[in-house]
C-alpha cells in the first residue's frame, strides 16, 4: 500500500518527546513553544511569529487581529481548502468568492477587482500547493486600494517568490502543520507579521483577550487558541529536517513530471522549482480522473482528487457567479502519492501503473 500522503515521524521525535515528559513538563504553550516559533521565524524571515491550534484558527486570528467584521468582506479563491473560507466567517466577516487563474489556480486579480465593493476589506491570497501569482502586483493593489493583504501559505512552507518566503508579502501570512503538511504538529498553524501591532493583538485574542498571560483581566473579545509545548517539541524536531524535506518534495515532482509529461492525457501545472516546494504531486488529466484513481487504488496505490470548488459546497452553495476555472481544476486534478519519505522506486512504481493505465485504455 502506497498512501497519498502521511505523516513523517523519525526516532528524534519519540525521543524529544519522551525527554521532555520525563523533565516535567507541563505540556501547554511555554518555552518550546517560543523556540518553535523563533525556528520558523528564523527559516521564513519575519519578525513575529504566534502559533495556535490549527491553520484555520491562524487565519481566523489574522482576520480578528486587523479588525475586519460584521459585513466586512475578505476576497477569498474559490478553488481553495474551504477552511480559508470557513475562517472568515469564524472571524465574523464575509468571505467573497472569486475564480483563480488556470495557469497557476491562484486568485485572478483582474476579477479580484471586478469583485471590490465598498464593503471590501481584505484579499485572502492562497498559494496553493506552494505556487503563487506576481506577489508585487497584489501588494501593489492592495496598498493602493487600503487593502489588508492575507496569505493563506498553508501549503507553502518551503515556497518562495523571487526568493522571498511566501506569507510574508502580506500585512499576516499563516502556514498549517496539520499531518499531511511538509513538517507536521499533528494539528497546529502559525501567523507571521512584521507589524507589532498586528503580533500583540494575535497574542490577546488566542489567550482569552488578556494582555498578560495568566492574569484574569480580559482586554478585548479572545479565544483559547494557545499551542502546547509538546506539540513544539515534534515541531522543533521536524524543523531541522525541513531543508532536506523541501529538496526531496522538489525531486519526487522532476521524477513525476519527467516519467508522466510525455503522457497525452496528463498535463501539469507550471512550477518554477527554484522558488516552488510542491507539498502534493498533483496533475491535470483530460477526463478519466476517478476511472484513474480506481485502477490505481485495486494496485493499493492512493491519490485523492483535488478540492471541489467552495461554491459548490453546502455551505456555499447560494453563492451566484461564475466560477469555470475553478470547475476545471476541481473535475481535473487528481494528487499523486506525495509522502517525503517515498524512494524514487515507488516514485517510479507508481508512475509505471499509470502509463499501463493509459497503454490499456
Amino acid at each position: 500500500m502506497i498512501n497519498q500522503i502521511e505523516p513523517w515521524i523519525g526516532e528524534e521525535e519519540k525521543r524529544a518527546i519522551a525527554e521532555y515528559l520525563d523533565s516535567g513538563g507541563w505540556l501547554t504553550e511555554y518555552k518550546h513553544t517560543r523556540e518553535f516559533e523563533r525556528m520558523i521565524a528564523e527559516y521564513v524571515g519575519c519578525k513575529y511569529v504566534s502559533v495556535v491550534t490549527s491553520g484555520t484558527v491562524a487565519l481566523a486570528a489574522a482576520i480578528m487581529a486587523l479588525g475586519i467584521k460584521g459585513d466586512e468582506e475578505v476576497i477569498i479563491p474559490d478553488f481553495t481548502m474551504i477552511a480559508s473560507a470557513n475562517a472568515a466567517i469564524l472571524a465574523g466577516a464575509k468571505p467573497v468568492l472569486v475564480d483563480v487563474d488556470k495557469k497557476n489556480l491562484c486568485l485572478n486579480l483582474n476579477l479580484v477587482k471586478k469583485a471590490v465593493t465598498t464593503r471590501t476589506k481584505a484579499i485572502m491570497l492562497v498559494s496553493l500547493n506552494g505556487r503563487s501569482p506576481n506577489m508585487e502586483e497584489f501588494v501593489d493593489f492592495c496598498r493602493c486600494n487600503n487593502f489588508f493583504l492575507i496569505e493563506d501559505a498553508a501549503q507553502s512552507l518551503g515556497s518562495r517568490y523571487r526568493g522571498r518566503h511566501l506569507g510574508t508579502f502580506g500585512d499576516v501570512g499563516c502556514l498549517s502543520f496539520s499531518f499531511p503538511k511538509i513538517i507536521t504538529t499533528g494539528q497546529g498553524g502559525a501567523i507571521l507579521t512584521n507589524n507589532k501591532e498586528i503580533y500583540d493583538k494575535v497574542l490577546k485574542i488566542k489567550d482569552f483577550g488578556r494582555p498578560v498571560s495568566g492574569v484574569d483581566y480580559h482586554e478585548i473579545m479572545g479565544f483559547n487558541f494557545k499551542f502546547t509545548d509538546l506539540q513544539a517539541v515534534i515541531g522543533i524536531e521536524q524543523m531541522k529536517k525541513l531543508k532536506y524535506r523541501v529538496q526531496r518534495k522538489k525531486q519526487m515532482f522532476r521524477i513525476y513530471k519527467e516519467l508522466l509529461g510525455n503522457i497525452s492525457g496528463i498535463g501539469f501545472i507550471e512550477t518554477n522549482l527554484k522558488d516552488t516546494t510542491p507539498w502534493y504531486m498533483d496533475i491535470i488529466l483530460k477526463g478519466r480522473r476517478d476511472v484513474l484513481a480506481s485502477y490505481l487504488k485495486e494496485r493499493g496505490i492512493r491519490t485523492r482528487p483535488f478540492y471541489p470548488a467552495v461554491h459548490t459546497q453546502p455551505p456555499y452553495s447560494q453563492t451566484k457567479n461564475n466560477f469555470l476555472n475553478s470547475e476545471w481544476a476541481a473535475k481535473s486534478g487528481l494528487w499523486l502519492p506525495s509522502s517525503a519519505f517515498l524512494t524514487d522506486e515507488d516514485v517510479h512504481y507508481v508512475c509505471n501503473h499509470i502509463k499501463n493505465y493509459f497503454k490499456k485504455t
